[in-house]
């Protein structure tokens, strides 16, 4: 291949990479400014349960988006594609912006989680399209290291806009910025398509997204004073696994299939999607619930919030580097192994928090150290140290035709377990609060003096700081659980095979091949 052809391509894949981190970034932009978003729209903070939506809506919207859309590229082209999503990303950013009701609100960020979600698995295609498959694996990690990177990025960058141009600020600037990527895409990313007419698995498609659907809804509670799920609940959440089940089940006997993964070493490959799922399930924990716990308990704004949370993510982001150096010369089970064990010891610390956690340290000799500091880094390199290990069982474990699907799949599995996590820990937590606050009447200064007035007003506001501390404490501890369980599947990860021993594809799917979606 000339200079002229590697470097064009080069561009064109670094293009692809930008608007993956564009949409990664807006899918963890608004924890930070979660409170002061609901909050301008009339959600107080003891309904806060109401505000989960906009975080689960883009998650959904990301989830079900990214295989169909990421297929639909193989029948009209990359460049075309890429260009849509990009214009459905404008028009999400816009309603989000202008969302004057929760609703609205929710309305946008699904559109942007859609049109999002599509933008890796076509940028992890375009690969495909321009590397060999000797070369492919070397450019789909670095694809799939911009997407965690919005993680690291994400609520930082959504706290520093908002400081400066308010929360709606985040989704206008979304609009100039996707036109101009529009633009990249146009003058970088090749035109063609590929020879073969592709067959859609629409039905796979609408399986997976009813399914998660129906999870979400049966798992939102907008009244959360009686029970955990609302009258909906259970029929819905059994209807949403009877999708997924229905999901699989179509998977494993189509002849076109969303994930298609034959050829694939099954019980390691499926044990990291599993690790994957629960990791993202503690990511997205972490990532809202210490934003509450700042602004609720520890009195910042948004802005200390953001800092806050940055003692985790800068962890996460040195340990993803460190884990795939530690990968390299260890086995990947024992790096994923202990890197959740790591996380459940941290989440288990973080559980453990005093009511009044700021002002307690760790002694180290002559030198002390914040407590919350500590434990949240310590949760931060725990999970970070997965990433890349858990991408190189992917890939190791497909045939190299397939390591776009297979690294997309990845990103499928953690961000299901964000939104069900999130979701169902969230539903949990908030009826957890309503049980303890239940007894609490509101003081009104109404025939009583102002001492007593504030006296009773201030036992009130540590009943209800108590309430949340519990709360907090449950779903940390139950989160910690999680990575505990995630390092035990871990195991199940196989050891790493030879070179004679590497996967390939069946004689029947080598014989039309097309790039990975």
């Amino acid at each position: 291949m000339s200079a002229s052809a590697s470097g064009a391509r080069r561009v064109a894949i670094g293009v692809g990479g930008l608007v993956v981190l564009l949409a990664a970034i807006d899918a963890y932009v608004v924890v930070t400014v979660l409170v002061t978003m609901v909050g301008d729209l009339g959600v107080p903070v003891n309904h806060i349960e109401r505000a989960s939506l906009v975080v689960t809506a883009f998650l959904l919207g990301y989830v079900a988006g990214m295989p169909l859309l990421g297929l639909l590229s193989d029948r009209f082209g990359r460049r075309v594609m890429l260009q849509a999503c990009l214009a459905g990303f404008a028009a999400g950013s816009a309603v989000t912006a202008l969302a004057g009701s929760m609703p609205t609100l929710v309305a946008g960020r699904a559109l942007q989680g859609l049109a999002g979600g599509a933008l890796l698995p076509i940028t992890m295609a375009l690969a495909g399209d321009l590397w060999d498959e000797h070369r492919r694996a070397t450019v789909l990690g670095g694809v799939g290291a911009v997407q965690e990177l919005g993680s690291v990025l994400g609520p930082l960058y959504g706290a520093a806009v908002a400081a400066v141009a308010g929360w709606r600020g985040i989704f206008w600037i979304n609009i100039p910025i996707a036109l101009l990527a529009m633009t990249a895409v146009q003058w970088t990313v090749p035109s063609g398509r590929p020879a073969a007419r592709t067959r859609i698995d629409v039905v796979g498609g609408v399986l997976l997204a009813a399914g998660l659907g129906l999870l979400v809804t049966g798992l939102y509670n907008p009244d959360p004073n009686h029970s955990a799920l609302p009258a909906w609940g259970i029929p819905c959440v059994a209807a949403g696994a009877v999708m997924l089940v229905a999901f699989a089940s179509w998977e494993a006997r189509a002849r076109t299939r969303l994930l298609d993964l034959r050829g694939a070493r099954r019980g390691g490959l499926f044990a990291a999607f599993g690790v994957s799922l629960l990791s993202g399930a503690a990511l997205m924990t972490t990532l809202v619930d210490v934003q509450l716990v700042a602004q609720t308990l520890f009195g910042r704004d948004a802005t200390g919030g953001a800092f806050l949370l940055a003692r985790f993510l800068v962890p996460l982001a040195a340990a993803a580097v460190g884990g795939g150096l530690l990968a390299r010369r260890f086995a990947e089970r024992w790096v994923i192994f202990g890197g959740m064990l790591l996380a459940a010891a941290g989440y288990a610390r973080i559980a453990a928090w005093p009511l009044r956690a700021e002002s307690a340290r760790y002694g180290l000799g002559l030198f002390t150290v914040s407590r919350v500091d500590a434990d949240l880094v310590i949760a931060g390199l725990g999970l970070g140290l997965v990433i890349a290990p858990l991408s190189a069982v992917a890939l190791r474990s497909v045939p190299a035709a397939q390591h776009g699907i297979a690294s997309a799949a990845v990103v499928v599995a953690r961000m299901m377990g964000m939104l069900i996590g999130v979701a169902a820990l969230g539903a949990w937590g908030f009826h957890r609060f309503q049980t303890l606050t239940a007894h609490l009447v509101t003081p009104l200064p109404v025939g009583m003096s102002r001492t007593e007035f504030a006296r009773r007003l201030a036992a009130y506001l540590a009943a209800v700081k108590s309430a949340l501390h519990t709360e907090y404490t449950d779903i940390f501890w139950a989160t910690a659980a999680l990575c505990a369980a995630a390092a035990v599947l871990a195991l199940a990860i196989g050891r790493r095979p030879t070179p004679s021993e590497a996967p390939a594809l069946p004689a029947e799917a080598d014989a039309v091949t097309r790039p990975p979606i």
